[in-house]
């Protein structure tokens, strides 16, 4: 088995590690999740540093990410080449381009001048970093976007099963039905604000491997340029000896832009590893081994490039918080973070917009936020609760957040968090505003001593005749803010009762005033 065999065998098999565990980190009717996805991000050396930067303080599982930066030192960007799984759908998607690639050699320094921005912004409090992390992206879009289409589509071709008049076509389509619900089909059809827009991000993203392929890879990648960085020291160096003829046929298979073809000049920092080139020479002048005088690898970015990536990214902090949202007291009623959220702004320092705890929300209310929270906080979890509320007897969210943005709460400790309160707009409730009976929210409310609680009043209906009816009131002092009463009201376009963010635990100002 040649060594670009091997590697197709460990890119497919770390692919089908991922996709196992992205579709495991569900609700199974249990509240515990065993392996989410989130174990990739824990290898993730450049959430780790980031982090380390804007909250000055890591998650313990990230010190696994050590464990890729040896194997970088030892053998150079085996993660890009070896085991990254969008690494391996921009391999894939790269395969539909048979002609060579032709970009400026440039276009390979724009990932460093990326991590530059991005470490930079993290040192001044701002974790940006989750945007463009390529496990964070891909745990993103596939639970905001792919994995919603791929479940919408299946749900689509049942329906056309189910619809036909053939009872063999329906029996088969039940049988397909309970191995889809088996394998891949989630217990029912999630919705996200802004889905289609990530999904297009990411088709852009694979699409780019048209103009060359893995140019994500070889031109944006900031993991990739962090670990290219440390490639630089690596022990498996890349030797060619005499019987070169310098026929480029390496070059034309290259990957990663690291121009094998010129002697003395391989980019250790751009090669994944890949070994196309030695499988590929008609010479076998290509060997890759241990040891060797070769010079550490070069890395010109050019002083004036980087002095620009460099006030950028200072310029970029002050710039995003000059919105009333990084004003101190100031507090988005709309925006309500999942229970066991850190404070806003250490919130923001940890939180990489991963999604995860978007895709396990049991009812679908945890959303990307867009503007919500300012540009520092784009695709960042928010609970619309007129889409889904928080369940009460569940902790998911907290179990997969791999950076400790949300704390993972025990049921005791989650039934003492507020998210918020909940409002009553009298002028669209039924009992207030039109003598119309209904006790909707009282019933729906979770907590132990309810925190709704009805009033009983004569009033007069629309035929003068004085009835009953029953008004609902808010304890604030047992409110957590689920927002199931939002979720349930039966006004539907507008609810006569919503949930807004003040009186938060997590919060010491956004206090409702007595």
């Amino acid at each position: 088995m040649t060594m670009v065999s091997a590697r197709r065998i460990v890119q497919g098999g770390f692919l089908l590690v991922f996709l196992f565990l992205f579709i495991q980190t569900e609700s199974k009717g249990k509240d515990d999740l065993g392996y989410p996805v989130k174990l990739f991000l824990d290898f993730d050396p450049l959430i780790l540093l980031t982090t380390l930067l804007s909250a000055h303080a890591v998650a313990a599982g990230f010190l696994f990410s050590l464990v890729v930066l040896v194997l970088t030192l030892l053998f150079g960007r085996v993660f890009c080449g070896w085991v990254c799984p969008l690494g391996t759908l921009n391999t894939m998607a790269g395969a539909l381009r048979k002609s060579v690639s032709r970009i400026s050699p440039r276009w390979n320094t724009a990932k460093y001048f990326l991590l530059i921005f991005l470490l930079l912004t993290s040192l001044f409090g701002m974790q940006l970093a989750g945007i463009f992390d390529p496990l964070s992206l891909l745990i993103r879009s596939f639970s905001l976007a792919v994995y919603p289409a791929i479940s919408s589509a299946t749900n689509a071709g049942l329906d056309l099963l189910y619809g036909s008049q053939s009872l063999t076509v329906n029996a088969f389509g039940e049988t397909v039905a309970n191995l889809a619900r088996k394998l891949y089909l989630p217990f029912q059809q999630p919705f996200y604000e802004q889905g289609w827009f990530i999904g297009l991000l990411f088709l852009a993203l694979l699409g780019m491997n048209l103009v060359a392929r893995r140019f994500w890879c070889r031109c944006l990648c900031p993991l990739g340029a962090l670990l290219g960085v440390f490639s630089r020291w690596s022990l498996l160096k890349r030797s060619v000896s005499e019987g070169c003829t310098e026929c480029g046929a390496c070059n034309r298979v290259c990957v990663g832009g690291a121009t094998p073809h010129e002697k003395g000049n391989w980019k250790p920092t751009e090669c994944l590893y890949c070994w196309n080139c030695d499988d590929v020479c008609p010479k076998n002048a290509v060997s890759f081994g241990f040891g060797g005088k070769q010079p550490v690898g070069t890395l010109d970015l050019g002083r004036r490039r980087v002095v620009t990536a460099v006030l950028s990214g200072a310029v970029a902090v002050p710039l995003m918080r000059t919105t009333p949202l990084a004003k101190q007291g100031f507090h988005n009623p709309l925006l309500v973070r999942p229970p066991g959220s850190l404070e806003e702004r250490a919130f923001l320092q940890r939180c990489v917009k991963c999604g995860e705890c978007m895709k396990v929300c049991i009812t679908g209310g945890l959303q990307p936020t867009f503007m919500e929270a300012g540009l520092e906080g784009i695709w960042s979890p928010v609970l619309v609760s007129k889409i889904g509320y928080c369940e009460y007897r569940c902790t998911l969210c907290g179990q997969v957040c791999p950076t400790g943005a949300i704390k993972r709460l025990t049921m005791e400790e989650k039934a003492k968090v507020s998210i918020g309160t909940a409002m009553l707009d009298k002028g669209r409730c039924l009992p207030y505003a039109h003598s119309t009976p209904c006790i909707v929210c009282e019933e729906v409310c979770p907590t132990g001593k309810k925190a709704i609680w009805l009033e009983e009043v004569k009033v007069k209906d629309a035929d003068g005749k004085m009835i009953t009816v029953k008004q609902p009131h808010v304890d604030l002092k047992t409110c957590i803010g689920c927002g199931i009463c939002e979720t349930k009201c039966p006004v539907l376009d507008k609810p006569a009762i919503y949930i807004t963010s003040i009186g938060e635990t997590r919060s010491k100002t956004n206090k409702l005033l007595l």
